[in-house]
């Protein structure tokens, strides 16, 4: 349980990828300083998270039209989010029923590699718990697509300095999950998250798409052991996280330092995040809190809002452990595949007898 937390393992990641994704992150905030409109730039920003779908090991037509797609289902996620921000049982229900089918769509495109299915439910909790204004969504959306638009041209350019001096990748051989279990993890992913914003509303959290998004994180490990040992690691690297932020903010950084900031801690988590999941999430911790209050409230009360923050982690990140054990539950795997055998048996008892009877 202990030893990942300070083993580093090797990559094959490119030095240079962590850098693109800096920049798609930090460039729309920067923007938003110098021009003033720092929440629409917060939400370009966001977007521009969708970098990270970039599938550096294959070609450039097929890395395009992957990071494309992905930009297209982040603008879906978004909108999907922002229609259920009305009340929080529909909020929480939405964002639930949205996490299931994305779970599924994932999978028959076989997009549901690392980061898989995380940043599109992060942006549709995020757009859940905006204040609900129809009139201010087709503005929001715009800036959603601006990031989007700013990833795909900083990966473009990537692509074709990169590619120049790249190998070929290796083929990696993945076994397919049968269609029954797919469909059990897709109920399990949307029942948690959706329960994690609802949890989060019933206990009125003043930022509650913390508390799904925390949960998604740990539920993203590949068995039972691997998501316990991801709670742990997210609940170690968040206190010790939340102890660096709150040390960063006793200096009385410029909220333009802040900006800079992202782009490197951006930078740093990209680096780690591969090799050592507990010592990324120190870093992702501050880079999530001035990434989402990177405004003039981030200084006002530092003690308070650092508090909070910790408290929505940690509380979703437990909830997620146990959606964890659910997720990879073998007996419930095995229970779900009987009833749909049985269930399919019944259906075709009763389509046979239909067809041996018409008059019936």
């Amino acid at each position: 349980m202990l030893a990942p937390l300070l083993e580093f393992r090797p990559t094959n990641r490119p030095w240079h990828f962590p850098v693109l994704a800096g920049l798609s992150v930090g460039l729309p905030l920067l923007a938003g300083h110098w021009t003033g409109n720092l929440a629409g730039d917060k939400l370009a920003s966001l977007a521009g998270l969708v970098i990270l779908y970039t599938n550096y090991e294959a070609g450039l037509v097929h890395r395009m039209l992957t990071l494309m797609a992905c930009s297209f289902g982040l603008l879906v996620a978004f909108v999907a989010g922002a229609l259920c921000g009305g009340h929080p049982l529909l909020a929480a229900g939405g964002l639930g029923v949205f996490a299931a089918a994305l779970h599924v769509v994932l999978y028959y495109l076989k997009l549901h590699r690392p980061p898989g299915n995380f940043f599109f439910i992060m942006v549709a909790s995020v757009a859940a718990c905006l204040p609900f204004e129809l009139g201010s969504l087709p503005a929001r959306v715009g800036y959603v697509a601006l990031g989007t638009m700013l990833a795909c041209g900083l990966g473009l350019l990537y692509s074709l300095l990169a590619l120049r001096h790249q190998a070929p990748a290796p083929a990696v051989i993945t076994m397919p999950k049968g269609r029954v279990v797919n469909l059990v993890e897709a109920l399990t992913f949307g029942g948690f998250v959706g329960l994690a914003l609802l949890l989060a509303y019933w206990l009125h959290l003043d930022t509650p798409y913390w508390v799904p998004v925390s949960c998604m994180a740990v539920m993203q490990g590949a068995s039972t052991v691997h998501v316990w040992q991801r709670g742990v690691q997210r609940v170690l690297g968040t206190l010790v996280g939340l102890v660096l932020a709150w040390a960063a903010l006793r200096l009385h950084p410029s909220l333009f330092s802040i900006g800079v900031a992202i782009v490197g801690l951006q930078i740093v988590v990209e680096v780690l995040v591969v090799r050592n999941y507990a010592v990324a999430v120190v870093f992702l911790t501050v880079l999530t809190i001035f990434l989402a209050e990177s405004d003039a409230t981030l200084l006002q009360d530092p003690n308070g809002l650092l508090l909070a923050r910790g408290l929505d982690i940690l509380l979703g990140s437990a909830l997620g452990a146990v959606g964890g054990w659910v997720l990879y539950h073998e007996r419930l795997h095995a229970l779900a595949a009987r009833q749909a055998r049985r269930t399919r048996m019944v259906l075709g008892r009763q389509q046979k007898r239909a067809a041996t009877n018409p008059r019936a």
